[in-house]
């Protein structure tokens, strides 16, 4: 994710046209136009972003209406990473045969009943498959977005409006820990036992997202089709109207008619076959370093603090409101860190932040897993001292604030530029994948691993960070300022 949860599907598509820089004169009258047609397709990102976390408020509730075991429950949790995977393995496709608006509006309607289902299951089963539906909304949403937004922008502004991708799952994230704040305040911090809307609060924490995916839904009957769809299909005058919408004042259309086609021409369809390298490594050595990449991403723990913050407060001692209000204010924590994030990227280089942000989430990680070492009591009597209780809180707030300004932002950035032109979107996928898997993984575990040695499980995501520091230093090339054309 992620963040986090993560972005997937850093699309082809954002090569169409020239990079142009510029200052961008002549777009003034569009450029609000294009705004609102980026920011409609970002409503997917938020909605993955959303998605994606809101379960972190349910979990409790979840445990006291089915009583299932850690292991159990984390298999819920964890359903919807399943869902991803599908998700963002079918969405290229589809959308290559129906338009990018058309998935789009499949993953709302998606997104939306995920929502209800969720909201009202009968069984544990049941919850988890419309977390797989859910998750695979948030599969498509992870790939289309990206790709409509790439190939709507105008070159000279592709760059920022792209960034409201990820600027959209963020404020996902946060919104919606905002959110189950709020409907636990209803309650009066009872997740069970006091109905607000003749729902149970859990179940209207995982209900409420059915109104953004409503509003989804409607924001794609109000933006175009993709010029670069259009043209693929046959659809010449459209594109060349969706173009005159979002281009300059007087651009040439023949010209970027002919860019486009050109551009669709001259892309070499990589496949699975390109990424091997012979020998007994099978893949390619820059595949196995986008894979470790996205791997040390997810091992860290950072969807960790995502997916289970609510319960991880609360297993060592905080009450249910507060463990509440820590979860938005890690959010505003990884809302500030993608900014930083994005600002610095371009200036200091993809290394040097990497770097910076293992080195901070090794100590902030290790001072976390020193401080649960000081948990004390058992069952509703469980407690931190009071300087461990304040470290855990800054350390994790900590960790959030160094993974955000560093691997939630620079892996995805190294992914879309340091394969070959002739492997990447290949290379992409696999890279992507692994990262999916990776989160599964650590969702999985997690409740069986904290029930062991919570502090000892803070201590390996530590040593992972620790890891990844010279897995960079040795393996990871710098692509700040170089041309997609010179990593081969």
């Amino acid at each position: 994710m992620a963040g986090s949860t993560a972005t997937t599907g850093q699309s082809s598509g954002g090569g169409d046209g020239a990079s142009g820089g510029g200052s961008g004169g002549g777009y003034s009258e569009n450029l609000g136009h294009v705004i609102f047609i980026t920011a409609a397709a970002a409503m997917g990102g938020f909605l993955f972003g959303y998605d994606s976390s809101v379960i972190n408020g349910a979990v409790e509730g979840i445990r006291g209406k089915f009583s299932p075991g850690s292991s159990l429950l984390a298999q819920v949790v964890a359903a919807a990473l399943v869902g991803c995977a599908i998700g963002a393995a079918i969405a290229g496709r589809i959308a290559d045969r129906i338009g990018r608006i058309r998935v789009m509006q499949i993953a709302a309607v998606l997104f939306a009943a995920s929502a209800v289902g969720s909201a009202l299951p009968f069984a544990l089963w049941d919850l988890a498959l419309w977390r797989v539906l859910g998750g695979t909304a948030i599969g498509m949403a992870s790939v289309i977005g990206p790709a409509y937004i790439a190939e709507v922008a105008p070159p000279a502004y592709r760059g920022r409006l792209g960034s409201f991708q990820q600027a959209a799952i963020v404020t996902g994230i946060a919104v919606s820990q905002l959110v189950n704040w709020g409907i636990l305040n209803l309650a009066d911090d009872d997740q069970r036992g006091k109905v607000i809307f003749g729902l149970e609060a859990w179940q209207v924490m995982l209900g409420v997202m059915v109104l953004p995916a409503v509003l989804y839904g409607l924001f794609t009957f109000t933006i175009p089709e993709s010029p670069r769809f259009l043209l693929s299909v046959g659809r010449e005058a459209q594109a060349r109207k969706v173009l005159a919408e979002v281009e300059a004042d007087g651009v040439d259309l023949d010209a970027r008619v002919a860019e486009i086609r050109d551009a669709m021409r001259r892309e070499h369809k990589s496949t699975f076959k390109d990424l091997l390298g012979g020998g007994g490594f099978v893949f390619l050595p820059i595949v196995w370093i986008g894979i470790g990449l996205s791997v040390f991403q997810q091992l860290v723990g950072i969807n960790v603090i995502f997916y289970y913050s609510a319960s991880l407060w609360q297993s060592v001692g905080i009450d249910p409101n507060s463990s509440f209000l820590y979860s938005f204010t890690t959010s505003i924590i990884n809302i500030i860190g993608t900014l930083i994030a994005i600002s610095l990227v371009d200036r200091v280089g993809r290394k040097p932040l990497a770097l910076v942000g293992s080195t901070g989430m090794a100590i902030s990680l290790g001072l976390v897993a020193w401080a649960f070492s000081a948990r004390t009591g058992k069952g509703e009597n469980i407690k931190l001292p009071d300087t461990e209780g304040t470290v855990a809180l800054i350390a994790a707030h900590s960790f959030v604030l160094f993974f955000a300004l560093s691997w939630g932002v620079v892996v995805w950035v190294f992914l879309g530029e340091m394969f070959p032109n002739r492997i990447r979107a290949a290379a992409l996928g696999v890279a992507a994948s692994a990262q999916w898997i990776a989160n599964w993984v650590i969702t999985v575990s997690f409740p069986t691993l904290s029930d062991w040695n919570l502090s000892a499980t803070y201590v390996m995501y530590a040593c992972f960070a620790v890891l990844s520091i010279p897995f960079v230093l040795k393996f990871v090339p710098e692509t700040k300022g170089k041309t997609l054309e010179e990593m081969g």
